[in-house]
């Protein structure tokens, strides 16, 4: 346990900050999901549009330093390629 009142903050901010975080990473995965579930459905545009909209999430992501910039990079290159091959 910590002994400090600095280490007892510390505690109390991280637990605030990792359930921030784990809501972020959340509605990140829920917006690429809903672009690959378009994909999977087959339809250019809805799958465009989603992935359209999953695109600043990410970026927002981050922004914030919740996944690191290359990860996001990597999930939009694959991402946009897929939608642009149906």
């Amino acid at each position: 346990m910590a002994n400090t009142p600095q280490a007892r903050k510390r505690i109390r901010r991280n637990e605030r900050r990792a359930e921030i975080n784990g809501n972020r990473l959340s509605r990140i995965r829920t917006f690429v999901k809903k672009v690959e579930t378009a994909i999977a459905g087959g339809d250019k545009a809805v799958a465009a549009e989603a992935l359209k909209a999953a695109q600043p999430e990410l970026a927002r992501g981050v922004a914030r330093g919740v996944v690191h910039k290359n990860t996001v990079a990597r999930k939009l290159s694959r991402l946009s390629k897929r939608v642009a091959a149906l």
